[in-house]
């Protein structure tokens, strides 16, 4: 038994407990409102953290890769929603494969994607099941809410495709620097929603679901009424971002990078961990008010000032405070990349390693990259 002090630096710690609560506490939110969780797996890329929010009722999963469902699907977890189209017939022939042994939803947003999923799935006998995705204000992916019944028609009148429902991520609202502006921002996107579900309704179709999903307005979407299904991601490890966004605080974050102070000058520490532990992440969608490259963690007064691949800079008030050797916790501003950056995590309890997590599901990092 040894503690989380021992081990050598940088290393990718996860707090077994506060993981835990949060996989519990998001549960129970969509317990007591009705609705179903299908979480996001980009955040952690690790089969056994999944297998962690099953057991605690999560009805299937989202997922950022191929990868993933592929990993997933060979675990024996036999729901799961693709995020994004795919174009290329390699990979489309892993989701047709993948579509033979599970349940899988495809997530479509452009009328090419209905003619070339229609004739794949068709060539392999199979029926794909689609997830139209709803521009919500992100603006990225996305069939418009008022063009939504047009779309859906079109999904409808395609041979060998079945529509499931409409999805969206409104990933707007990390562009925001307060929980009031979250929360402007994840009404705004809910009701967009709304209206792609109402157009869809008045062209005659009924859908089995409408799916949303982000970390920062969770509390808005599991409590609405034109909502069944929710999928966040972050949630299970928090970071940096939702601290700033309102979500979160640091006991509730369960993922750090703990670091060595090696060296300092002035009022500044310099730490054997840079961009390829805590990445150069300061939000993709621009958050507000996010100067520093994480959070050090119990030590308001330190500031993550700049970063190199190996080695950061920490900007202190009280430079006196901390000798060359200290160890440091920091918080990285966005966990779902940082964590990526490793194939294992570090799980301790109270400060006591008590498992070691593969990160088994990072795109590419065990196979060859397939072609033909």
């Amino acid at each position: 038994m040894f503690r989380i002090e021992d081990l050598e630096t940088p290393s990718f710690l996860l707090d077994l407990t506060i993981l835990e609560k949060n996989i519990l506490d998001c549960q129970k939110a969509c317990d007591d409102n009705k609705k179903q969780l299908w979480p996001m797996t980009k955040t952690h890329k690790s089969s056994y953290i999944a297998s962690l929010q099953l057991k605690a009722g999560a009805k299937g999963f989202l997922v950022g890769t191929i990868d993933e469902a592929e990993i997933l699907a060979d675990k024996g977890m036999g729901n799961i929603m693709l995020a994004y189209p795919y174009a290329d017939s390699v990979n489309l022939r892993r989701i047709v494969a993948i579509s033979e042994r599970i349940n899988l939803y495809c997530a479509l947003d452009h009328v090419g994607h209905i003619k070339l999923y229609s004739d794949f799935f068709k060539k392999h006998n199979q029926i794909c099941k689609i997830i139209i995705i709803i521009d919500s204000g992100l603006g990225r992916f996305g069939v418009s809410p008022e063009e939504a019944g047009k779309f859906a028609l079109n999904v409808i009148n395609g041979e060998s495709l079945e529509l499931a429902g409409i999805a969206t991520h409104s990933g707007q609202v990390y562009g925001c620097s307060n929980k009031e502006e979250v929360n402007i921002q994840g009404h705004f996107g809910l009701e967009k929603m709304q209206v792609a579900k109402t157009n869809i309704k008045e062209k005659g179709i009924d859908l089995q679901f409408s799916a949303c999903g982000t970390t920062p307005a969770f509390d808005l979407e599991v409590r609405n009424e034109f909502i069944d299904i929710v999928r966040p991601g972050n949630y299970v490890f928090h970071d940096n971002i939702q601290i700033i966004l309102g979500t979160a605080t640091e006991k509730d974050c369960a993922f750090t990078v703990q670091c060595s102070i090696i060296s300092k000058h002035g009022n500044h520490l310099l730490i054997n961990c840079g961009s390829k532990c805590l990445g150069l992440d300061k939000g993709a969608h621009g958050v507000g008010g996010l100067d520093t490259y994480g959070r050090v963690k119990g030590h308001p007064g330190l500031k993550v000032v700049s970063l190199s691949e190996e080695v950061g800079k920490i900007y202190a008030v009280d430079p006196e405070k901390y000798d060359i050797g200290d160890k440091l916790e920091i918080i990285p501003n966005h966990s779902c990349s940082s964590a990526s950056m490793t194939s294992f995590l570090t799980g301790h309890r109270n400060g006591i390693v008590e498992s070691i997590i593969e990160i088994d599901m990072r795109p590419n990092s065990k196979k060859r990259v397939q072609g033909g």
